[in-house]
């Protein structure tokens, strides 16, 4: 069963991979035996980052940056990895970020900037790269999606709008890649320490109330993710097409 999730010989790009929840999941693919392609907007973080993970791990790393939400800078660095590196068998939307503010107050700068990285990304990303996973007919497409794609919260009602739609585009996708053997998925992380908490965490009140929200009891931790990853990355979900796995710690399941 163990070779149901050996990726090795498969090409994994990660979008947004150079720290947090994409560092994680980049890691993870790439311990199972993917050929790791890291990228974020700054090529020397790139760089650093392949650098690091080839010392401290011995990982089989490359870095391409470039802009997930400019079109042409997409189409190019695609081009680049599939040229350079190889087939792209396995993409993971990890990039986005979030902004914080009442939805009243909410500046339509931001909201323009949410809507550009958090979807716009998954599908000029994923358009591209589907081109060359139906020629192939195979493929794995994985979505970072939030819990957020199911709940509202105060002050990121953009965000969970951005998320609900990646939620919905890979739904879409599903139904229409299907056919040529290309496998869509979502995974929606729960609370993480990560950066984009690092506020948030900071309030001990903030701290106890999510220990206290959450069955596990605890946030979760970057490395909770990686293995949800591997799983819609590998074999192993073959017949897996259209699913939002949430890794929450049970959140979504308490009233």
């Amino acid at each position: 069963m163990t070779s149901l999730f050996d990726l090795s010989g498969k090409v994994a790009l990660v979008t947004g991979s150079t720290q947090g929840l994409g560092l994680a999941i980049a890691t993870g693919l790439a311990e199972h035996g993917a050929k790791l392609v890291v990228n974020g907007r700054e090529a020397k973080k790139c760089d650093e980052v392949v650098a690091q993970l080839r010392a401290e791990k011995h990982i089989d790393a490359v870095a391409v940056a470039f802009d997930v939400s400019n079109a042409e800078e997409v189409r190019r660095g695609i081009a680049r990895i599939e040229e350079e590196v190889g087939p792209i068998d396995i993409l993971v939307n990890n990039a986005g970020m979030q902004r914080r503010h009442p939805f009243l107050e909410f500046p339509e700068a931001d909201w323009d900037t949410l809507v550009s990285v958090n979807e716009n990304s998954v599908f000029l990303v994923s358009q591209a790269v589907g081109q060359h996973m139906k020629e192939r007919q195979r493929g794995k497409i994985i979505n970072v999606c939030s819990m957020q794609s199911e709940l509202g919260r105060d002050n990121i009602t953009p965000y969970a709008a951005t998320k609900g739609a990646v939620k919905m585009l890979t739904k879409g996708m599903c139904v229409e890649l299907a056919r040529y053997n290309i496998q869509v998925n979502g995974i929606g992380p729960g609370w993480f320490d990560t950066a984009i908490l690092a506020e948030f965490l900071k309030n001990e009140g903030c701290r106890t109330w999510l220990s206290q929200r959450t069955p596990a009891g605890r946030c979760g931790q970057p490395h909770d993710l990686a293995g949800a990853a591997v799983f819609l990355a590998s074999a192993a979900s073959d017949f897996g097409n259209g699913h939002m796995l949430y890794v929450h710690g049970g959140f979504l399941a308490k009233m």
